[in-house]
């Protein structure tokens, strides 16, 4: 017998349609999709520097190819611990691409916290900045950790930027000895010469994707398993309920991409919509006012409890609680929620 609700909200929805078809791919298939549409508009902006979805779907297909070299295969976890940054954006997808689940953590946890991440997830590779990289040593032998994958912000800048990044923040950080079981980003992306044949993976709407931690404000931090489902039908729906959304449309990407709303509104809705993200790799009230004026019709990311941890994400150490050894999944239904916040 077939189960009907009253539904007296659908006279209320306006222009907003009551039912949406989703999108039954991964997420890299959706965003590779937007950028056969449309190869020459911008992808993304990096501290001024645009980069076209042309460009973005090369440096992805590159990252994946690289990645099976090394080793890393389908269902295989993957660690990025990352502000919001043009290599984190390729690796992202590229761990999509070869079917593996990228296990999104923040690069300021403690040392314990980052450990519990990586064996909680059983990952066999980390993803970081130069300036994390000595927390990630120090816990490496206590992991199932094979390859550690070193990036620079530097070299995501422009020339001038790069310049001025070196005579202030890039002198701070503690050099990385020439020795160290490592891999540096230009050097592993090189890899993927090596990689011609059967790197990509079919992968579902309902097979899992990604891995994002809860806050622990229960007094536990808690894994979260979630599919292609999960963030594409967010995609969908955030641009089903805003009509005025238009291809290139910006976003100021302040919410890091190891958060929830980060990841899933203001990086993978507006790359699976044709939107235009506007990277913003620390937040800080004056640099965010200065892009808003800059990009004087981007839209901004709506405020959540968690703005005030967004703002410190890369000034200031983790606080969050002692991890358990929990983890839950969220599975996609017809109609999935967004990803958790």
């Amino acid at each position: 017998m077939e189960i009907t609700a009253k539904q007296p909200w659908l006279g209320s929805l306006g222009e907003v349609p009551a039912t949406l078809d989703y999108f039954q791919g991964s997420m890299v298939e959706k965003v590779e999709s937007i950028a056969a549409q449309y190869p020459s508009n911008i992808a993304f902006d990096f501290m001024g520097k645009s980069t076209t979805y042309k460009d973005m779907a090369a440096n992805i297909e590159k990252c994946a190819r690289s990645l099976r070299t090394i080793g890393v295969r389908e269902n295989d976890r993957v660690t990025i611990a990352m502000p919001n940054c043009p290599q984190a954006i390729y690796m992202f997808y590229a761990v999509n691409l070869i079917g593996a689940v990228a296990n999104m953590v923040h690069p300021l946890s403690s040392e314990k916290e980052l450990e519990f991440y990586i064996n909680e997830s059983k990952s066999v590779t980390v993803v970081t900045l130069d300036q994390f990289y000595h927390k990630f040593e120090a816990i490496r032998e206590n992991t199932c950790v094979v390859n550690i994958v070193i990036a620079r912000i530097r070299d995501a800048l422009s020339r001038p930027l790069r310049v001025g990044y070196m005579l202030t923040e890039g002198r701070k950080i503690k050099k990385i000895p020439e020795d160290a079981p490592v891999i540096m980003w230009d050097e592993f992306m090189r890899l993927g010469k090596a990689c011609f044949w059967n790197y990509k993976v079919k992968r579902e709407a309902d097979d899992p994707a990604v891995i994002l931690y809860s806050g622990g404000t229960t007094g536990t931090t808690k894994g979260i398993l979630l599919t292609n489902l999960n963030f594409n039908a967010l995609g969908q729906q955030v641009v089903a309920t805003n009509p005025m959304f238009r291809v290139g449309d910006k976003m100021l990407a302040a919410m890091p991409l190891f958060h929830g709303f980060g990841l899933g509104v203001c990086i993978h809705t507006m790359l699976s919509q044709g939107g235009r993200c506007i990277l913003v790799p620390r937040f800080t009230a004056e640099s965010y006012s200065k892009l808003i004026t800059k990009y004087s019709r981007a839209s901004s990311p709506a405020a959540t409890p968690c703005r005030s941890s967004s703002r410190k994400s890369l000034t200031s150490s983790s606080t969050t609680t002692r991890p358990s050894s929990r983890c839950a999944k969220a599975t996609a239904r017809p109609r999935p929620s967004p990803p958790a916040v």
